[in-house]
């Protein structure tokens, strides 16, 4: 039963595989850290999440419920032309569907997408120079970001191929004047990478305030980052220890995000 103040619409769990369910659950606890973090924008940015086994359907928030509402059963499923594959009483953004199946569509993959309107993450989207690598925590961001020239409010299918291509290979976009974004072959990557990348942004901007002279890393202390930052976790750190333990902290704050 949904907690007061929040939406009940039932539970879809019985309606959709164990794969698309546990999909929902880690998409939707997601969101639900995304709001406990301050890096929510009312209603509005998105992150989706692709639908293992299927024909890149994937998984978006439904427009008009703040992120601390989302739950498993009520994110929408769409497909690549915006179909709704589900009968749900939401509708999902349009701005969010423009650029999530850009890159769903684009990347195998890109299996969840994150994208957020933070105050820092804008702030350095806003810098002609972008992200500098003047922190430790800036260091996997830094090596991932690629760049994204600011078009409007990405409704228009037509920006879809240079988003794209901006982002080639990359796991972390900056989209100028606008926000930030990530994705992974999860959920727990793209949510690793954007809290590293939102740090960064953060520590940058904070830095850049005290007016003083920067000191900025080596050329050889940033190769020997470069080469060292999957020993603390190893490459599946987000998926083996890290997504586990935000579960955890979403369980004692919230659970009702599983609903």
């Amino acid at each position: 039963m949904a907690k007061p103040g929040m939406l009940d619409i039932g539970s879809v769990k019985d309606k959709v595989s164990a794969t698309e369910w546990e999909t929902r659950v880690n998409l939707a606890a997601a969101y639900r850290m995304v709001a406990h973090l301050g890096w929510d924008d009312l209603i509005y940015t998105h992150i989706s999440a692709r639908i293992p086994g299927t024909d890149h359907h994937f998984l978006i928030n439904p427009l008009g419920l703040m992120f601390e509402e989302i739950t498993a059963s009520s994110l929408v499923k769409v497909d690549l032309s915006g179909k709704q594959l589900m009968d749900t009483p939401f509708i999902p953004n349009a701005a969010g569907f423009v650029i999530h199946s850009a890159i769903h569509e684009a990347r195998d993959d890109a299996m969840c997408v994150l994208h957020l309107h933070t105050d820092y993450g804008i702030a350095v989207s806003n810098q002609k120079n972008g992200l500098l690598p003047i922190c430790q925590s800036s260091i996997p961001p830094w090596m991932s970001v690629a760049y994204h020239d600011y078009e409007g409010f990405a409704v228009n299918d037509g920006e879809k191929e240079r988003l794209v291509a901006d982002m080639g290979t990359k796991n972390a976009l900056i989209l100028r004047n606008h926000g930030t974004l990530t994705a992974g072959s999860s959920v727990a990557k793209a949510f690793e990478l954007m809290f590293f990348l939102e740090k960064a942004c953060k520590i940058q901007v904070l830095t850049q305030a005290t007016g003083v002279p920067l000191h900025a890393p080596s050329k050889s202390s940033l190769d020997n980052a470069v080469r060292d930052v999957q020993v603390v976790a190893g490459a599946n750190g987000a998926d083996n220890f890290v997504w586990p333990a935000i579960l955890r902290k979403m369980d004692r704050l919230d659970p009702s995000f599983r609903d």
